[in-house]
């Protein structure tokens, strides 16, 4: 059997894999030089910097890949425990650090409310049942069809998969500041905390099933790891050439066109490219005979964009650690402007991720590596970016300046940015959205774009889009499903 893959994010390495395990002979595409999607790697002048994800969960997902081919996954990457999972900065300064020792955080959460430490236990365990249900049991599970869907909606309803990720922590946590640390996890896969089903909660008891890692060498590591994996077992990989095409001859998938004019013949197309992208450009927009698929892709509602600052300094902050979260001062207000008004606000919440704390390889000696990652609308706003992405820059680093890195900007000495206009046109998501679809209810497991095509014979969807969903844990089952259906 002859597959081909489209993009190279985790999706499509792992799909590539799995299809390869499974004896098919396959052609992975990538129209840029390098691999990874969003993970892809970015090198300036002794800096290294991680495209995209950096939180790395659930490592057996990643280990599965090798060991489909008995080969050790040490000998290709290797994944370093974090101790610190995240350090949260409110905006009166106070910090949280956010771990897997239990004692630690219920020290922590009892100086901030001591009622909340019961409430924090209560949490935990119903999020365990939500994590038993919807990753353990349902996240490789195809949900192509209505029936498997109707199915699992008592369980889901008997987990309040109704409410919200926020409202689900307001019912046990009683102090706001807490309810913001322990309802944030939906932002890491692009969702609005007030508004993303409660199935999401799953993520909180995700991490402490397994932990928080980082890949030594950055994310980027783990992608050449999988790629020396594809070489030797025979995946053939095309860089730098795009997929103009896909070539369907009555609703069957019969091949792909690429940039250069060449034609690849196969019966399986599978798509690590945003599904959206795929049935407007690839398949130009023909999607006749379904009104109800075309009702379902035109109410799709996205996530946001991402304002991405990386750079570099020749002062080491040792004080910051190695993943921080910082609150801005309103936190419904702010989310309200990115996802539903779609305007700009300087009262910013951001990520930040330093490397360096962990692995001095990703800077020169004596300096330090990061990224900044701020949620902002995305490009439904029409926000001019070539206009507003220096204003951002500039709002970023008195943040941080004031925040936790004094003297900041005198010590900047490499920098560059990505705004969502980076996501629309280099990475073809719709809107520049950073994470594909909302992960809301109403857009979950059936209701999302389905592995399977709803339209097209021979035409498959992993990666952020589809069921699951985004982060690396959800990518990577996406390929899991696919199994299933292949």
């Amino acid at each position: 059997m002859n597959s081909v893959v489209i993009g190279s994010g985790f999706g499509g390495i792992a799909a590539s894999l799995r299809l390869k395990a499974k004896g098919h002979d396959v052609t992975l595409i990538e129209k840029h030089a390098d691999l990874g999607g969003r993970a892809r790697v970015f090198k300036k002048n002794g800096f290294i910097y991680d495209g995209g994800p950096t939180v790395i969960t659930a490592p057996y997902l990643i280990d599965e890949l090798f060991e489909l081919f008995k080969k050790n996954p040490k000998d290709y990457i290797e994944l370093a425990p974090l101790k610190v999972w995240y350090q949260f900065i409110f905006e009166d300064q106070t910090r949280f650090n956010y771990s897997g020792d239990e004692t630690d955080m219920k020290k922590q959460i009892e100086k901030i409310n001591k009622e909340d430490v019961i409430g924090y236990e209560k949490l935990v365990d119903f999020t365990k049942k939500i994590f038993d249900k919807g990753f353990t049991e349902l996240a490789d599970i195809p949900f192509d069809k209505p029936f498997v869907m109707m199915k699992q909606l008592p369980a889901l309803l008997k987990l309040k998969s109704y409410k919200s990720v926020y409202s689900l922590v307001s019912s046990y946590i009683k102090n706001e500041k807490l309810r913001r640390m322990l309802s944030m996890h939906p932002l890491l896969v692009g969702g609005n905390p007030f508004t993303t089903t409660s199935i999401y909660g799953l993520i909180l008891y995700l991490e402490k099933k397994w932990g928080i890692h980082y890949s030594m060498g950055g994310t980027g590591n783990i992608i050449k790891g999988l790629e020396k994996l594809m070489n030797e077992v025979g995946i053939k990989i095309i860089k730098e050439n795009e997929v103009k095409k896909i070539i369907i001859n009555k609703n069957e998938i019969n091949g792909i066109q690429l940039k250069d004019k060449t034609i690849i013949n196969t019966q399986n197309v599978i798509c690590n490219a945003d599904p959206p992208a795929v049935y407007e450009k690839l398949l130009d927009g023909n999607t006749k005979n379904s009104f109800l698929f075309k009702w379902k892709k035109n109410r799709m509602e996205y996530s946001m964009g991402l304002f991405v600052y990386y750079f570099g300094t020749k002062k080491k902050y040792d004080d910051v650690e190695h993943h921080t979260i910082k609150f801005g001062n309103k936190y419904k207000e702010h989310l309200d402007d990115i996802f539903n008004n779609k305007k700009l606000n300087n009262d910013i919440s951001y990520y930040l991720h330093r490397p360096s704390a962990t692995d001095k390889s990703m800077a020169p000696n004596g300096n330090d590596c990061f990224y900044v990652l701020v949620p902002v609308p995305n490009n439904q706003s029409n926000i001019n970016w070539t206009i507003e992405g220096e204003k951002m820059k500039d709002l970023v680093i008195d943040k941080m300046e004031n925040d936790l890195m004094p003297n900041l900007r005198e010590n900047i000495i490499e920098d560059f940015y990505l705004t969502p206009d980076y996501f629309e046109k280099e990475l073809n998501t719709k809107y520049g959205s950073g994470f594909s679809i909302q992960p809301k209810f109403s857009q979950s497991a059936y209701f999302r774009f389905h592995n399977k095509s709803e339209i097209y014979n021979g035409l498959y969807f992993v990666g952020a889009g589809t069921h699951p969903g985004a982060g690396v844990p959800g990518v990577l089952s996406s390929a899991k499903v696919l199994d299933k259906i292949i």
